[in-house]
């Protein structure tokens, strides 16, 4: 069984996502005609038709609040894709989201004071879901990681936390 279990975004910080964001900008929901957007609500891709809102989030800040340390310069805010109203989260456990081949991601490891440790960037190939879990465990063996977030090389967006086992 996979240790390495990438969390969505809680729900108490969707619920204050979909009032205002953390740039403290209204969410403006919108239908998605094309569908494919990274949803970090259920960690899956969107569908043509589903009501889903972009907005500015903050995860190491979240983070260090509820561990109670100041995560400094390393606090960054950025786009992620929500869906509009409340979706049930994450339909099962599952492997790494968002695992698709070509794919370019990033590992970026934090202590338990919300300081960048080192990171790594990822290649996917067929088995990106492989690749990343060989991160994870890399990123872990290291007793200093308390968490793992994996971002999208190509934009920087944060596409999910995974903290240790």
């Amino acid at each position: 069984m996979n240790p390495y279990i990438p969390l969505p975004i809680a729900p108490d910080a969707l619920a204050e996502l979909r009032s205002r964001d953390d740039a403290g900008r209204p969410c403006h929901p919108y239908t998605d005609p094309e569908g494919g957007a990274p949803l970090r609500c259920c960690l899956r891709r969107g569908r043509a038709g589903e009501r889903i809102a972009l907005v500015s989030y903050a995860p190491l800040r979240r983070w260090a609040a509820g561990a109670g340390v100041d995560p400094g310069a390393y606090d960054e805010q950025g786009p992620v894709f929500i869906h509009g109203t409340d979706c049930g989260g994450p339909a099962e456990a599952a492997g790494p989201p968002f695992a698709h081949p070509g794919a370019l991601r990033a590992a970026r490891r934090y202590d338990t004071g919300g300081r960048i440790l080192g990171g790594r960037v990822l290649t996917l190939g067929e088995d990106g879901a492989a690749v990343i879990e060989d991160a994870l465990a890399e990123a872990f063996a290291d007793p200093a990681t308390a968490l793992v977030h994996v971002r999208a090389v190509e934009f920087g967006c944060f596409l999910f936390e995974v903290r240790r086992p």
